[in-house]
C-alpha cells in the first residue's frame, strides 16, 4: 500500500520538472511546450528543453519560447542523442517529480495532475499511459491505426490500451527523479530502446513501472513508408541489444517480427524451388495481413494502405532484430 504523498514526494502539489530531447522540431515544439505549460497542475512545474545541432529553426523557436516565459529552461545537446539529452536534463533538474514528453508530442492539460496522482497512490517510481497516435494524412491515419492496433505492435498495453496495473515499460513515462539518479539514468550508449532499459533497471532495484489508461500522451506517426521502415528498423535493432544485455527479458512478442520475415521469405523460396504447397505459411502470412487491415481500416484507403505499413512494420522490426550486431553498444564491463 502506499504511503501518503506527503511522504513519498514532499508535499499536495510537488514542483515538477518536464524534460524534452529536441533535435529538428520546428513543425512541433512549440504546441508540445505549449500544452505543458498549459497544464491545470496547482503546484510549480519548469520546462526544461535540451537542444541538439538541428538543421531547422528548432532553436530559434526555443530561445524565443524561453524569453518570453521563466518556466522555459534551455540546455544544449551537442550530440543531439536521445538519451544524453534526457540526462543532460535530469541534471539540470531539481525537483522531485520529472516528467519526459518528446518534443512531436502533445499532452492534455490534466496529465500532470494524474501523473502525481498515480505516482501517490501506487508508490510506483514511473507511470504512463496510452501512446495516442494520431495522423493528420491518410498514410499517418494508417500507421496510427497500426500502432494502436495488436495486429500491428503486438498487446503491449501502452500501444493498445488496457487496465491499470504494473507492466515492464511504459511510453514516455513521470518518474520521481530520486529513483532515476539511484541507477545512473539513462544508459546514452542506447539510441533506441532506451526507455525500456531503464525500466528495467528501475525494476531490477526494486521499483513499480505503472501503466494507468487515464494518461494519454499525443504521439505523431512517421510520414512516409521509408521514415516508417527505418524507425522499426532500428527498433528491431536495439530491442535485440536489450535481451543480449538482460537475460531473460525477451518474449513471443518480439520474436514474432523476426520468425515471421524468416518463414515468409523460406515459404516464396522454398516455394518457387520445390514444392507449391511450401507457399502455404506466406499465404498464412498475407491473409493474416488482409484480415488485419479489414479490422484496423476505418475507410477503403487505409484498408489498401495499411497492406503496405503492416508488413512494413513486421519486417523491418524483424530485419533490425536479425542484424543487430552484438558491438552496437559496447560492454560497459
Amino acid at each position: 500500500m502506499a504511503t501518503p504523498m506527503q511522504e513519498l514526494i514532499g508535499s499536495p502539489h510537488p514542483s515538477i520538472s518536464v524534460i524534452l530531447p529536441v533535435l529538428n522540431e520546428q513543425s512541433h515544439l512549440e504546441s508540445s511546450v505549449r500544452s505543458i505549460l498549459s497544464q491545470d497542475y496547482k503546484g510549480p512545474i519548469e520546462v526544461i528543453l535540451a537542444i541538439g545541432p538541428s538543421k531547422d529553426k528548432t532553436l530559434e523557436i526555443a530561445e524565443r519560447m524561453a524569453s518570453t516565459d521563466s518556466r522555459v529552461v534551455l540546455v544544449e545537446n551537442p550530440t543531439g542523442k536521445t538519451a544524453v539529452g534526457l540526462n543532460l536534463a535530469l541534471r539540470q533538474s531539481t525537483n522531485p517529480v520529472v516528467v519526459r514528453v518528446d518534443a512531436h508530442a502533445e499532452i492534455p492539460e490534466n496529465y500532470l495532475s494524474l501523473v502525481v496522482e498515480v505516482l501517490n497512490t501506487t508508490g510506483a517510481v514511473n507511470v504512463g499511459g496510452v501512446m495516442a497516435a494520431i495522423g493528420k494524412t491518410i498514410f499517418e491515419k494508417s500507421v496510427a491505426g497500426a500502432m494502436c492496433s495488436a495486429f500491428g505492435v503486438g498487446a503491449s498495453r501502452f500501444h493498445t490500451g488496457g487496465e491499470a496495473g504494473p507492466v515492464d515499460t511504459v511510453y514516455l513515462g513521470a518518474f520521481r527523479r530520486e529513483a532515476l539518479i539511484a541507477i545512473g539514468g539513462f544508459d546514452e550508449r542506447f539510441t533506441r530502446a532506451q526507455d525500456w532499459e531503464l525500466n528495467f533497471r528501475l525494476r531490477e532495484n526494486g521499483g513499480i513501472i505503472y501503466f494507468d489508461p487515464r494518461l494519454h500522451v499525443t504521439y505523431r506517426p512517421r510520414s512516409t513508408v521509408r521514415a516508417l521502415a527505418k524507425q522499426y528498423f532500428e527498433y528491431g535493432r536495439w530491442r535485440r541489444v536489450v535481451s543480449r544485455r538482460h537475460k531473460g527479458t525477451i518474449n513471443y512478442r518480439y520474436l514474432a517480427p523476426p520468425v515471421a520475415l524468416l518463414g515468409f521469405l523460406a515459404s516464396v523460396v522454398l516455394g518457387l524451388l520445390l514444392s507449391p504447397i511450401l507457399f502455404i505459411p506466406a499465404a498464412i502470412y498475407t491473409v493474416f495481413v488482409l484480415g488485419a487491415s479489414v479490422k484496423i481500416a476505418s475507410s477503403l484507403s487505409e484498408f489498401f494502405l495499411l497492406l503496405l505499413v503492416l508488413p512494413t512494420m513486421h519486417f523491418a522490426w524483424g530485419a533490425g532484430f536479425i542484424s543487430s550486431p552484438k558491438t552496437l553498444v559496447p560492454s560497459s564491463e
